[in-house]
């Protein structure tokens, strides 16, 4: 058993010590409903074939279609789809939309192959999972190192293979086939709301707070830039290989040109180069892991001088470290609750998709703030109610509606 899959059933058991559910069922969430495991063929651009491996995991569909990313990675492998599809069980759960949890990836690694090949990996590897996924059955979105490009590539295959143009078949897709406004931002957005009431609960008044973002992709550049545009310090970030501090600032629209452009966030003007371990460990008001799981442990744990943690990652604070930080007054906001405005507008798109009707921008947003203020008021009073943290009191909210969806069924 893997560190992932531990640190799933981990807090599984810690939120049912707490609570005493009431349906032998809940035990079936321990383990995968559906393990897709595959390996395929690609013909590269010099003519040979190179077989990838690719996995989707349909965990739990009790209430409603599997629902989960799909990543691209060298190190993707299954105990940690697992784990991953997991959590969006409990992710869609809190959030208290209509899905399941799934999660899907491709060993591969993005930089070193083509446009061209990357295409041909998705839909081979479309072709192989599309009996097991739809509009019905189970939505994939992106994930790690996928993008919009990548979801049009899989609606696009699903749709050959199903003789019709299928656009709810996934979400994430590009505005001009079926995406929704605001999804692109939704997870950095959704993360920024729930900040926004937490510092409204804690009586916090965010202006000169310091703020740290590990992580410069789709969610951590977005936050940086929404944290920035309301006149909030974020006085470092970073990416897979680097980080940049500056206790006056960053100017964050400027960084993200000098990116662009030198493809590194290192050599920034008045910014010291740093770790991502340093970065960690900064004194800075909220710590906004936006990367990797895992990346606060025990190891780790001591140095962490951040007062509130915003989990923007799937996992990133290990259970052990964030129960040691909640003993010592920090604050974890966790990954199910924190990031789930990707999700949350991802459900939108697909209502969309299903009804061929879109909404603009000021619908999508006004629509997330309300789904996660109700998320993050069940959240918060269930942890204050059991006296727990944030992590374990949603986890008690999404086993209570997933325990009453089974008792309702039967199954």
């Amino acid at each position: 058993m893997t560190n992932e899959i531990r640190e799933a059933l981990a807090q599984f058991d810690r939120a049912c010590e707490v609570y005493d559910f009431e349906c032998e069922e809940l035990e079936m969430l321990k383990y995968s409903q559906r393990i897709i495991e595959i390996a395929f063929p690609v013909r590269m651009d010099d003519g040979s074939f190179r077989v990838f491996r690719g996995y989707r995991v349909q965990h739990n569909d009790v209430r409603g279609p599997y629902k989960g990313g799909l990543r691209f990675h060298p190190e993707v492998n299954l105990d940690e789809v697992k784990a991953l599809a997991f959590w969006m069980t409990i992710k869609c759960a809190v959030a208290d939309i209509p899905y399941g949890g799934a999660k899907g990836g491709i060993k591969v690694d993005t930089k070193k192959v083509s446009k061209n090949e990357l295409e041909r990996i998705t839909r081979s590897y479309t072709r192989h999972i599309a009996e097991f996924i739809g509009p019905e059955k189970d939505i994939p979105a992106p994930d790690m190192y996928t993008n919009p490009q990548v979801m049009a590539w899989v609606m696009d295959e699903y749709s050959h293979i199903v003789g019709r143009n299928t656009p709810a078949a996934v979400t994430g897709k590009p505005l001009t086939i079926g995406g929704s406004l605001g999804r692109d931002t939704a997870t950095a957005q959704g993360g920024f709301y729930i900040l926004e009431m937490l510092f409204k609960e804690l009586k916090i008044k965010p202006a000169g707070l310091t703020f740290a973002v590990q992580g410069f992709g789709n969610a951590g550049m977005n936050m940086a830039k929404i944290l920035a545009a309301n006149n909030l310090k974020v006085v470092a970030v970073s990416d897979s290989s680097s980080g940049i501090h500056d206790p006056r600032g960053l100017d964050i629209e400027k960084l993200i040109v000098h990116k662009e452009k030198s493809g590194k966030l290192s050599g920034f003007a008045g910014a010291k180069t740093i770790t991502n371990e340093q970065l960690l460990e900064l004194p800075v008001k909220v710590l906004i892991p936006a990367a990797l799981e895992a990346v606060i442990t025990d190891a780790n744990v001591n140095k962490i001088k951040a007062d509130i943690i915003m989990e923007l990652a799937n996992g990133p604070v290990v259970m052990s470290a964030c129960q040691k930080l909640h003993k010592r007054g920090v604050m974890v906001v966790p990954d199910v609750l924190a990031n789930s405005g990707g999700v949350i507008v991802s459900y939108f798109e697909w209502v969309q998709n299903l009804r061929h009707f879109y909404w603009d921008m000021a619908k999508v947003q006004d629509h997330l703030k309300v789904q996660l203020s109700k998320a993050f008021k069940d959240v918060w009073q269930t942890a204050k109610k059991y006296d727990v943290n944030l992590r374990t009191g949603a986890y008690i909210v999404a086993l209570g509606k997933i325990t009453k969806a089974l008792n309702v069924r039967g199954t």
